[in-house]
């Protein structure tokens, strides 16, 4: 996907208009058209406001990665001991076979969760 795309859907996923980006970033609603059109392309200083905008790297914007996680995103806290970076780092410190049984025990967790909250739903 090349970087206009990437911008367009960003954007569109905060359900903003081109002319409120424009207002952020102080540029012309035409200068957002051409970014997201692949006329013209952010410099530097517009690129990084982009990535802190929508809290994504530079990199995802410019689709040099798939990864959209700021350094920020991943430092922020899950609980008390853990950094969402905490836990990447342990699981790719894994070989595969525990990834499986990780993968499926993150599911049925998801799973008790969900019927956890449709129980409590029931019960108001």
């Amino acid at each position: 996907m090349e970087t206009g795309r990437i911008l367009m859907e960003l954007r569109k996923e905060r359900n903003l208009g081109q002319k409120e980006l424009a207002a952020y970033l102080s540029l012309s609603t035409g200068t957002i058209s051409n970014y997201e059109n692949g006329v013209h392309y952010p410099d530097l200083d517009t690129l990084c406001k982009l990535a802190d905008y929508y809290d994504v790297t530079t990199d995802y914007l410019l689709n040099r990665t798939s990864s959209r996680y700021s350094t920020r995103k991943m430092e922020q806290r899950l609980n008390r001991d853990y950094t969402l970076s905490d836990v990447v780092d342990a699981v790719l410190s894994c070989d595969s076979g525990s990834i499986g049984h990780l993968m499926s025990y993150a599911e049925f967790l998801l799973y008790r969760q969900e019927k956890l909250k449709k129980a409590s739903k029931k019960s108001l």
